[in-house]
């Protein structure tokens, strides 16, 4: 099979498509056919190892896993002798935010771990794209303890995670500000916001609205330029951890000094999620939103792509014809 590897850490150069043997599945594996992957800025962070503290947990000198792709879509091929709980010939979905060797035309994968079968009605490349973004969006909704009612600005909505989290605060019942550039306004309105601020023509920071919730999907802003948005209690949450790691701290030290707080969306537990999604997809209440799709053989130029911060929504691959 054609796999997108890497020997060591850097930047999408490092990437090379190898012809390796094809996974056996051990006893509590299933083997998948990947149609559709996504790459993501998780999968920026992993292939370079950044932040540092990363490389605890992949390879403090190299990486451990040379494997590349987090999430996935496809079909069970093959399965472990005590496999019960899928059939060859299933459509299923799943993530590892670590990595599962996605960006490759077969993985292995425990049953147990986070897979599931897919929704009814998704193309395999729609159901790639809705799984890690969201993962992540619903992580902050569930961690900053989001009610009905409740006024939400997102900055960077228009990414991954952003467009993911502007569709699960409608569905739970939030009134939204959307931040977005010029291009995508309208899909900011399309995906339920009820206000749209356009980045490239004012600074979201000095808006004159306050908001029970500030959410920034892209990490780029801080708690002490948005507090001056926040009601007097209200929260604070970054997809990243700030300059200097601030975020974590904050999140340990405004609590108990009461008033406005920072969250820090330490992620909910990925198989539990899958179900959550399923239901979102079913009922209608998310939809992924794909910049662009592009085969195995444009991998360096994908990840070259979300690097450079400029994607809308997700980039897929397609590993299948």
């Amino acid at each position: 099979m054609r796999a997108a590897r890497r020997e060591r850490y850097g930047s999408a150069e490092v990437i090379r498509l190898e012809d390796v043997a094809v996974p056996t599945p051990a006893d509590d594996e299933i083997l998948v056919r990947v149609h559709a992957a996504t790459v993501s800025r998780t999968d920026c962070a992993l292939l370079a190892a950044s932040p540092f503290i990363m490389r605890f947990m992949t390879g403090l000198r190299r990486p451990r896993n040379k494997a590349l792709g987090t999430d996935f879509a496809g079909r069970v091929e093959a399965l472990g002798s005590r496999v019960r709980s899928f059939a060859v010939g299933d459509e299923v979905w799943g993530m590892n935010d670590l990595g599962v060797g996605s960006h490759a035309e077969y993985l292995v994968v425990s049953a147990e771990d986070s897979v599931a079968r897919m929704p009814a009605g998704l193309s395999f490349e729609e159901a790639a794209a809705c799984i890690e973004g969201a993962w992540y969006a619903y992580s902050i909704t569930q961690r900053a303890g989001l009610e009905k009612d409740r006024r939400v600005l997102i900055n960077g909505a228009t990414g991954a995670i952003g467009s993911a989290l502007l569709q699960i605060c409608v569905h739970l019942g939030a009134t939204v500000t959307a931040v977005g550039n010029t291009r995508n306004l309208e899909l900011l309105r399309s995906l339920g916001a009820s206000r749209v601020i356009n980045y490239e023509q004012s600074d979201f920071t000095r808006d004159d609205e306050v908001y029970d919730h500030v959410f920034d999907a892209v990490g780029k802003s801080t708690f002490g330029a948005c507090k001056r948005l926040l009601t007097p209690r209200g929260v604070y949450v970054s997809s990243e951890p700030g300059p200097g790691w601030q975020n974590p701290f904050l999140a340990l030290a405004t609590p108990v000094l009461g008033g406005q707080r920072v969250v820090f969306p330490i992620p909910v537990d990925r198989k539990a999620f899958l179900e959550v999604l399923g239901r979102l997809v079913a009922e209608r209440h998310f939809r992924p939103v794909i910049d662009r799709t592009v085969t195995l053989d444009a991998v360096q130029e994908a990840y070259a792509y979300v690097a450079s911060g400029q994607k809308t929504g997700n980039v897929v691959l397609k590993l299948t014809e």
